[in-house]
């Protein structure tokens, strides 16, 4: 199975800084990629700096793990201790600089091989699945808001409209980095996407599909969500990934 992976990250139409990072990498001859999309907390500065050090340091521990033919039941080991190096530096940093000790990232990644992917994700950053006209949502948002639909305090169709609704229960370089993990399968033509909450907040899902279907290209696809959510005033930083299945 070949793929093709473009992304994009946006500051938006009020930010002044972008604090979201997002990376990637395909090695051809293994049949691998890995996608990765952080979104950062803490001030401009610390949230760049902590989504920055998030994704550097996913990509320097996994990129190399394409190449070397890794067994699946090591991957997990492999990329829960990327985020563990990923959230001590993170801590790290806090300690050189106090006025960044409230700083922190949210993390999604995607390791693909052959027709499956492994996903892993802290925080409110989300992996979407389009298979055959379908677009599924297959992580879980570590927010106060997610907890309180599940638990019956409100309903799902109230949650956007909490104040609070963006208050994250786990993030990067918080005491705890341990990921949720979940596998996804693909089959020809499927597309893997990755997104900050920028996207979400900005662009109806029903959107996302519809624009997906009709692009011509991978890269298209991704513009095609950008420039959507700037047309709707994408208050946050918006970043996409997006990976298509041959």
């Amino acid at each position: 199975m070949e793929y093709m992976v473009s992304g994009r990250t946006d500051t938006g139409t009020l930010r002044k800084s972008n604090q979201d990072a997002i990376d990637w990498c395909v090695d051809e001859r293994s049949g691998q990629a890995l996608l990765v999309v952080a979104d950062g907390m803490g001030g401009y500065e610390g949230g760049e700096e902590a989504s920055r050090i998030a994704v550097d340091t996913v990509m320097e521990m996994l990129a190399p793990a394409l190449t070397e033919g890794m067994p699946p039941e090591f991957r997990r080991e492999r990329v829960q201790s990327a985020l563990d190096l990923a959230s001590e530096r993170i801590e790290v940093r806090k300690v050189q600089a106090p006025d960044l000790a409230r700083m922190g990232t949210t993390i999604v990644l995607a390791w693909v091989s052959g027709n499956s992917a492994l996903l892993a994700h802290i925080g409110d950053s989300r992996c979407y699945q389009l298979q055959q006209d379908t677009l599924h949502c297959m992580t879980r948002d570590d927010t106060v808001v997610q907890s309180m639909v599940e638990d019956g305090s409100i309903r799902e169709q109230d949650a956007p409209n909490v104040p609070f609704r963006n208050v994250l229960t786990r993030a990067l370089g918080a005491a705890d980095a341990t990921a949720t993990f979940g596998e996804v399968s693909l089959a020809s033509g499927d597309q893997l996407l990755l997104c900050s909450d920028g996207l979400m907040e900005a662009l109806a899902e029903e959107e996302w599909h519809t624009r997906l279907l009709q692009a011509e290209s991978v890269q298209s696809g991704v513009n095609a969500l950008i420039e959507g959510s700037l047309e709707k005033g994408a208050k946050d930083n918006v970043s996409v990934v997006l990976l298509s299945t041959v």
